[in-house]
């Protein structure tokens, strides 16, 4: 009897270390952790990084940009107001609680208490529960991007978030300065729990054992996130082993990277344009449409992808990268300086003229050195660049001022979206609608806004890709802006970590799904 206890208590033993050798633990080195465990305290890329780890979405985007079913199964438009969300059956949050309507309407409800979030969703007149797997979501009029919207909402656990905290605070608050009960405890459905918070030190997720999606790939028990916030540190970390997959990747450590055979770089187009926009109001001279088609020929823009950016950048010649609804590929990177000099000579400005710029210096890749290329290009059509560059902390200001000429400007759309750019970037400015609210070229040209405010109520998605395509156009043809490129993503890992099915154009890798072989 002794001996088979010792015998099933040896079987058992190796049972057990093969389920603990056969455990993946990812080091993660990143620049920055997620503020808080509230996925509704902050729109942010960071937050949102975290948002699918540990929490999972209606929807979320495939890497080509299609949408595809995460905790709604499938979805239908009934009219130009309603869209219904057909909800997953038989998922957990982390807490034990069933994930039912009740929880997507709560969760969209909480979006008006968050300053962050209310903004984005005032097109919405509401959620309406249908029955326990089943939900309605309603817009004031026809909306275009109601399904990606759904993108943002992370259902959160109705039952966890009730009630009051230990000091008396509703545990549903949305507290971005201050305690909260959400700031520090999550139940999300997603396929990592919170296990380790150590804000802006270190993080621990594990595996969530009764996660829905039992077809994700992914084989990573243990996620251990160290913020490395100096870019030389974070490569330095994973050479020499102590993490295994770092973001972002300096340009100037990609060569470095490369040529240890222990690791690989990992790219992906992003869907950040880099601009400067040319201030009409303040620059007669930029009132003419051939003048500002002039610095659009003047400006390698391929140039400065390949010398500056060194491969973290996709030229581009318009706002919507590849993907986007209004991407239009007949428009392309234009750099001819006898063309340059052509135009400016036909617009009556051979002699050229003097201006001011600013830039800042530390918020996007290379922002500075862009800044100084694009000084040096403008000389050879005798246009004197007056360039001053500063930290992002002062610049916004100075950009929101106007003080400058000619400003820099990088945007990534909210909604994934190519009319997003537009509403922003390329509407007549308005103070009243916020429309036109970063355009500090005063660029404004009617048809565009007429057309951007067509494609927000145009629900056939056919129609709507043509009229975003009609804007692209338009703003090209009009040199409404000059673009640089797209900033792309960059990823760093051990040759084990397969990256690249898990990064996408958002930068949202997706974690769950990681496999360490």
């Amino acid at each position: 009897m002794k001996k088979l206890f010792v015998f099933c208590l040896t079987i058992a033993m190796l049972f057990s270390l093969g389920s603990i050798a056969g455990a993946k633990t990812l080091k993660l080195g990143l620049d920055a952790g997620p503020v808080s465990q509230d996925p509704q305290v902050q729109l942010s890329g960071g937050m949102l990084q975290y948002s699918h780890w540990v929490f999972d979405p209606l929807v979320r985007y495939a890497q080509d940009m299609h949408f595809e079913p995460r905790l709604a199964e499938r979805w239908e438009r009934l009219d130009d107001l309603t869209m219904r969300f057909y909800l997953r059956k038989g998922v957990k949050f982390h807490s034990g609680n069933p994930f039912t309507a009740k929880d997507v309407k709560f969760t969209f409800d909480r979006f008006y208490k968050s300053p962050d979030f209310k903004g984005l969703f005032t097109p919405f007149k509401g959620c309406y529960i249908v029955d326990d797997h089943t939900v309605d979501i309603k817009t004031h009029k026809p909306y275009a991007l109601l399904i990606n919207m759904a993108t943002y909402i992370f259902p959160l656990d109705s039952k966890f978030y009730t009630g009051v905290d230990a000091t008396g605070q509703p545990k549903d608050a949305v507290v971005k300065i201050g305690p909260s009960f959400a700031l520090k405890n999550e139940s999300g459905t997603g396929p990592y729990r919170v296990t380790h918070w150590e804000q802006g030190a270190k993080y621990i997720f594990e595996r969530f054992a009764d996660y829905w999606d039992k077809n994700s790939p992914g084989n990573v028990d243990k996620i251990i996130l160290t913020p490395i916030k100096e870019d030389a540190t974070r490569v330095a970390a994973l050479l020499s082993g102590d993490v295994d997959f770092i973001t972002p990747v300096p340009p100037q450590d990609f060569k470095r990277i490369q040529k240890d055979k222990k690791v690989k770089l990992v790219t992906f187009p992003g869907g950040r344009i880099i601009t400067v926009q040319l201030n009409q109001k303040r620059r007669s001279e930029f009132a003419n449409v051939k003048v500002r088609q002039a610095i659009v020929h003047a400006i390698n823009n391929e140039g400065i992808a390949k010398k500056i950016m060194k491969g973290t950048a996709t030229p581009a010649a318009q706002q919507s990268p590849k993907g986007y609804m209004g991407h239009n590929e007949n428009l392309v990177p234009r750099y001819d300086l006898r063309q340059a000099k052509k135009l400016m000579k036909e617009a009556g400005f051979e002699n050229g003229f003097e201006c001011t710029m600013i830039a800042p210096n530390n918020r996007y890749v290379n922002d500075e050195k862009i800044a100084e290329a694009v000084v040096s290009m403008l000389a050879k059509i005798k246009i004197k660049v007056n360039l001053k560059t500063m930290p992002k902390a002062q610049y916004w200001d100075e950009f929101d001022a106007q003080v400058a000429d000619i400003q820099m400007i990088g945007w990534h759309s909210d909604t994934e979206d190519s009319g997003n750019f537009t509403e922003f970037l390329g509407m007549c400015p308005n103070k009243e609608t916020g429309y036109g609210q970063y355009n500090s070229g005063n660029y404004c040209n009617p048809k565009i806004d007429e057309l951007t405010l067509a494609a927000q109520s145009e629900t056939d998605l056919k129609k709507r890709t043509a009229i975003l395509k009609e804007i692209e156009k338009i703003l090209y043809d009009e040199a409404a802006f000059v673009p640089f490129h797209w900033q792309n993503h960059s990823y760093a890992g051990k040759n084990n970590v397969n990256i690249r099915p898990i990064v996408n154009t958002m930068n949202f890798p997706y974690l769950g799904d990681l496999v360490i072989k």
